[in-house]
């Protein structure tokens, strides 16, 4: 057994230690088949498009409000903090165990037919661009240096627990058509590689 050469941290890298928490987490993640892929992307990507500036946790329930034209992401429930401050309360976030994200809305949002059919052509915009991409792995999100810390690290999580439950499924370096195709038709005996 060899020895930590550095037991405390001492010198330890901030990026490098949430990067790295973040990729032991994904230990174990399952395959998932395109429509599962793509669900879990959209979602997480648009709850990454929100401002946060706090080390998100799996399990931890976080709030997403809409104020000034744009999406922030907080701790702290609607309850607490009233429209005026917050803005209009979205729904409920939660970054799952693989580091994808769900989100819940509100009730009264998900019955406002303008926000829904906003939503609808956002994701029919992000469907047009899986369409359009040679590989499924090509919409992953990639480092974008202008976004702050944890939003980069929690884009480079989704990316990397995304990008191994794919290649788990089969369907890594695919285009979007293919891993459809793959989805449509039942796994046969002449599937198998012998």
């Amino acid at each position: 057994m060899s020895k930590n050469p550095n037991p405390q941290g001492k010198g330890t890298s901030p990026v490098l230690a949430t990067l790295e928490s973040q990729r032991s987490q994904l230990a174990t993640v399952p395959p998932k088949q395109i429509d599962q892929v793509t669900t879990e992307l959209f979602t997480s990507l648009f709850v990454l498009d929100s401002e946060f500036r706090f080390k998100p946790v799996p399990g931890r329930v976080c709030y997403l409000y809409r104020r000034d034209g744009g999406y922030w992401l907080g701790l702290t429930p609607p309850d607490m903090l009233g429209e005026a401050v917050a803005g209009r309360f979205i729904g409920t976030c939660v970054l799952q165990r693989d580091l994808t994200w769900t989100l819940a809305l509100a009730d009264d949002v998900a019955a406002d037919e303008r926000f829904m059919a906003w939503l609808s052509r956002r994701r029919a915009a992000f469907e047009q661009a899986l369409a359009g991409a040679e590989r499924l792995d090509d919409v992953l999100p990639r480092y974008e240096s202008h976004l702050p810390f944890y939003r980069r690290a929690a884009a480079f999580a989704v990316a990397h627990s995304l990008g191994r439950s794919m290649s788990a499924a089969g369907i890594a370096g695919l285009s979007y058509d293919a891993a459809l195709g793959r989805l449509a038709r039942p796994s046969s005996s002449d599937d198998r590689v012998s």
